[in-house]
């Protein structure tokens, strides 16, 4: 059984930002453009407040967690980080004694991201609902077993942060997106977090997956160019193994509602093939006005919850649909903010989706 951590909530400390240079941006949300020109058109995600202002250069930032407790043997897998001690307290508020020298040590992930970008690359940067599914994830690390071992593949997957945590205990991660532009950042993130987690040797790899186009891909096919394909390209190996995943991430990626018709035809395709699956998706509910409405919504909200039957009522009612997305929000209100650089607030969801066809 795997050590608790304290669950008193930390104060979040200010992100660390490397920079090199600036210029003047226009700076929104995904989900305020309403017809702007996306290819030009300027957001930035609230986690960068702490970086340069009106930068488009590329930036460093360090995100602090706990190492997830390992044995004594495996523990020098955390290097170079900052050991603390922890006291432990159970359900009923009593002292829990931990293993005589097992303390905790913080790791430090670098990411490599922009601070502003245009909605096309919104996967340079770091969004709430990543983190926020990265802590949901790392209490699973540390209270569970749940994802020891497993092949994981990861929708949008942007920047990586949330890969890279997964890969302390994963077998094998597949982080994919589309662009080379993002994949290619990606790329650099995996490996300058390479040696965090010491000698657990994780097979992490960046592949482009286009929802708009089939699942499975064709073995070495790529919209990139024959330059760049060569990184990012899926062997049959590899679309073997990701066949065989059974854990799906995904954050941040409902905002459109082409998108979001996009991801569940893909979604569809992966889950409905090879080993059961489960999605784990995060998103931010970003509230703006609407013309059309002419009320304050949830850009994409309500469409994506049109895709997911509700799992509870239909097990109450003892229905058992075929060919069907089913989803149950996950209450995350006594999971500690594991990450310490950014505001957790409450407009994020967690669902957990299952697909349920006529063989599973």
């Amino acid at each position: 059984m795997k050590t608790r951590l304290p669950m008193e909530r930390e104060k979040p400390l200010a992100m660390e930002c490397e920079s090199s240079s600036s210029e003047q941006q226009t700076l929104t949300n995904p989900s305020s453009s309403d017809g702007a020109d996306e290819s030009n058109h300027q957001v930035m995600s609230e986690i960068h407040l702490g970086c340069p202002p009106f930068s488009s250069a590329l930036h460093i930032s360090r995100f602090t967690f706990p190492c997830p407790p390992v044995s004594d043997v495996e523990r020098s897998r955390c290097d170079g980080g900052e050991i603390e001690q922890n006291i432990d307290l159970d359900e009923d508020g009593d002292l829990a004694l931990t293993r005589k020298g097992r303390p905790s040590s913080n790791v430090r992930l670098k990411i490599q991201h922009k601070i502003t970008s245009s909605i096309p690359g919104v996967g340079l940067q770091v969004w709430k609902a990543e983190l926020v599914l990265a802590d949901f994830v790392l209490h699973k690390i540390f209270t569970s077993s749940d994802f020891d071992g497993v092949v994981a593949l990861e929708l949008g997957a942007g920047t990586g942060l949330l890969g890279i945590m997964l890969a302390h205990v994963a077998k094998t991660i597949f982080l994919t997106d589309h662009g080379y532009e993002v994949l290619d950042n990606c790329y650099t993130n995996v490996h300058l977090n390479s040696q965090i987690f010491g000698d657990h040797q994780a097979s992490v790899y960046a592949r482009e997956l286009d929802w708009n186009n089939q699942w499975p891909p064709v073995p070495g096919s790529s919209q990139l160019s024959h330059e760049e394909r060569y990184k990012f390209s899926w062997s049959e190996e590899e679309i073997d193994e990701a066949m065989g995943a059974s854990i799906l991430l995904a954050a941040d990626v409902i905002y459109s509602d082409d998108l979001t018709d996009a991801l569940f035809n893909t979604l569809q395709s992966l889950m409905s093939q090879g080993f059961p699956k489960v999605l784990y998706l995060a998103l931010e509910k970003r509230y703006n006005f609407s013309l059309d409405d002419l009320d304050v919504v949830a850009n994409g909200y309500s469409h994506f919850r049109s895709y997911l039957k509700n799992e509870e009522e239909l097990r109450q009612l003892g229905i058992r649909p075929l060919r069907c997305f089913v989803g149950k929000r996950i209450d995350y209100a006594s999971i500690p903010q594991y990450i310490r650089e950014y505001n957790r607030g409450n407009e994020v969801e967690i669902w957990q989706i299952k697909y349920i066809s006529e063989t599973n």
